[in-house]
């Protein structure tokens, strides 16, 4: 039996798994999402999605694709990887991925003029909204960036005929500031934090309520809570691993509840197994990301 059955849940609750059922919208969340749909709405052209690593930004990206794509006249195409080799590289795919019935193997320019066809036979005269999103953004090299701001210049007098959304690491700011006339293009700029103290508590009891948890029984002490926020800082990815470990440990330890000595104990031991030595390879196999690295050291500095 899975352990939180145990626990009288009906699924996982702390997956990390971009499920779109399980995205608590903070308000910062919750506005990014409702401006991007006002953004595609209005045709307005880019958007740019900013945000840490792990404070939900393709959950966020998921979320918004279930949102619009029912939607009559949007079509949303996706890039969940952005990994290209040049311009050329980038165009074919898009062609592929739009369905335009393009040659194989041409250069830059052969791929901008089907793809320019293609937006203004969809986007003008059939009216559709032609939707690009891509997560992960920052792995976009300088000549991808090149060729989007390229696409962005097909437009009517009332709109912009392909509308890009990214979602990115911080990273990626500087990198489109060196790009040509490519910031000032940016109608939606929106920035996604960490989330606050009672934010955190209010995803926590979000998931095990979308889980299935109806016990008037609290799983976490407010003490917990509060070791939980500052090992995690409040991002949700992290609080999602750590709260896991924490329901996983409960059942192991067969308590009735998460208190602050159960955290306490995980973070203690996360500290001890992935220590500084281990993760510049020196030990296990599976500790070696620099994510893994900054997490664990945060969690250290709790205790």
């Amino acid at each position: 039996m899975s352990y939180y059955r145990v626990l009288g849940l009906q699924k996982e609750p702390f997956t990390t798994s971009p499920d779109p059922s399980f995205l608590y919208l903070s308000a910062e969340h919750r506005a990014a999402l409702y401006r991007l749909r006002i953004s595609v709405k209005l045709r307005r052209g880019l958007g740019l999605i900013l945000g840490d690593v792990g404070v939900g930004k393709t959950t966020l990206s998921r979320r918004f694709v279930q949102l619009v794509k029912d939607e009559p006249r949007v079509t949303v195409h996706m890039v969940l990887n952005p990994i290209f080799r040049d311009e050329r590289d980038f165009l074919e795919d898009l062609c592929i991925r739009f369905g335009i019935p393009a040659e194989r193997s041409q250069g830059a320019a052969y791929y901008f003029n089907e793809m320019e066809n293609y937006l203004f036979r969809k986007g003008v005269s059939e009216g559709q909204t032609i939707v690009l999103l891509i997560d992960e953004a920052q792995k976009l090299n300088d000549e991808c960036l090149e060729a989007l701001r390229g696409l962005l210049n097909y437009e009517t007098n009332e709109f912009k005929i392909l509308q890009v959304i990214l979602f990115s690491q911080n990273e990626l700011v500087p990198r489109l500031l060196r790009v040509r006339n490519f910031w000032d293009r940016i109608s939606l700029k929106h920035v996604l934090p960490p989330l606050d103290f009672s934010e955190m508590r209010q995803m926590i009891a979000f998931r095990l309520e979308t889980a299935g948890y109806r016990s008037p029984i609290r799983l976490f002490s407010e003490e917990a809570f509060e070791v939980i926020y500052r090992a995690t800082g409040g991002s949700p990815r992290q609080v999602t691993q750590l709260c896991h470990d924490c329901l996983e440990y409960l059942v192991m330890q067969n308590q009735s509840y998460v208190d602050k000595a159960l955290v306490e104990n995980l973070v203690t031991r996360d500290s001890r197994l992935f220590s500084e030595s281990e993760l510049k390879g020196n030990g296990p196999a599976y500790a070696g990301t620099r994510e893994t690295a900054q997490r664990f050291d945060a969690r250290r500095a709790v205790v």
